[in-house]
């Protein structure tokens, strides 16, 4: 971020492409909207409690859009429970099955997914679509690159599968368009960081309905994080991409932890957590920064305000990052000079930093 740069200046420095709105159950998708986070529950959806436990825990977490899977009747029995009670609207994910898709229609779900390499005979489609039109809800065409290829011919060379999606996308919208709805999502996916973004970039520039966002199999979390990053957060900071999903193998919390983190970092997301910059460290130091920012982090866990601190090794940035920070130290030998809202205000010993610091934290987050 350049210096001085405030998170609502850079939302006014993307240029979003631009998409129709389209309504989820009340949640407004496309470029006139904030783009919205969402996720995907991860524990069978017949086990109504604990189904409804990771959604209510996710809508907490910021999420406005959940996915549930429904790949049996069962599935989509239970899918009318958590829906009723659901402060989130939610998205039914279908498999194989367009019976899957009338119930979880008829169930209350405020948006299907569709995969174009499971769902393909024209008349399932257009039944779909009939009573997705007459309940009024959301379908996301998703086509994901492992579900369109077939297995049984030779290997498709890696060179040829965005066209290979995109043809498919192609295919799947001139349906819905000729069956007059147009009230549609778009996402394609791939586990290749590289091909998720060259195909989302082909489906922006062909067609303007709202972009779902996100690397598919992306991995563990400590993996996956950064390919994730790279792909959504290069689309985004191209106005690419109007809601996300990010995917991780284990606790849904942490894709939308994650989620908010690259949309802040591209000025998207206005965070209600403090924010720690921390000087690298480099021959210069003569104290523990790392230490010192470790106790800071830890003991500003709890608060929910959009401060930021800065904890600096020397003098070089230090001045600079503390002039646009609310609190901030810059050390030196055994000591650290305290700045608070860009005004140096006390030399303070070693020892006593963290005591300081935290003192002048709890002075600004309650006059925040």
């Amino acid at each position: 971020m350049p210096f001085g740069q405030k998170p609502d200046t850079i939302w006014a420095m993307i240029n979003r492409k631009t998409t129709k709105s389209v309504s989820v159950g009340g949640v407004s998708l496309g470029s006139k909207h904030p783009v919205i986070i969402q996720s995907m529950t991860k524990v069978a959806t017949t086990d109504v409690s604990r189904c409804l436990k990771q959604v209510i825990g996710l809508a907490q977490a910021g999420c406005g859009l959940v996915r549930i899977a429904v790949p049996t009747q069962n599935d989509t029995a239970a899918l009318a429970k958590i829906i009723e009670k659901s402060p989130v609207p939610i998205i039914a994910d279908i498999h194989f099955s367009p019976a899957r898709a009338i119930e979880a229609i008829e169930a209350g779900a405020a948006k299907i997914r569709l995969n174009p390499g499971n769902i393909k005979n024209q008349a399932d489609i257009f039944k779909i679509i009939d009573c997705a039109k007459s309940h009024k809800i959301a379908i996301r065409i998703g086509v994901n690159e492992a579900s369109i290829r077939d297995l049984k011919q030779a290997e498709v060379p890696a060179s040829k599968r965005v066209s290979l999606m995109l043809r498919e996308m192609k295919k799947y919208i001139t349906l819905f368009e000729k069956r007059g709805f147009d009230n549609i999502v778009l996402s394609a996916k791939s586990t290749d960081t590289l091909r998720t973004i060259e195909i989302n970039r082909a489906i922006s520039a062909n067609f303007d309905y709202p972009l779902h966002l996100g690397l598919t199999h992306a991995g563990l979390p400590e993996d996956a994080a950064i390919p994730s990053a790279i792909a959504v957060g290069t689309l985004l900071a191209e106005g690419i991409g109007d809601t996300v999903r990010i995917s991780l193998a284990g606790d849904p919390l942490e894709e939308a932890a994650l989620a908010k983190k690259i949309l802040a970092s591209v000025g998207l997301y206005k965070t209600q957590s403090p924010e720690l910059i921390v000087c690298p460290t480099c021959g210069r130091c003569q104290i523990d920064v790392v230490k010192l920012a470790r106790q800071i982090k830890k003991a500003i866990a709890k608060i929910d305000k959009p401060i930021k601190i800065a904890v600096m090794g020397c003098v070089v940035n230090g001045p600079g990052e503390a002039a646009d920070a609310d609190i901030a130290i810059c050390a030196a030998k055994g000591k650290g000079y305290l700045y608070r809202l860009g005004e140096k205000i006390a030399t303070i010993d070693e020892a006593d930093l963290v005591a300081a610091m935290l003192k002048e934290i709890d002075a600004i987050t309650k006059s925040k």
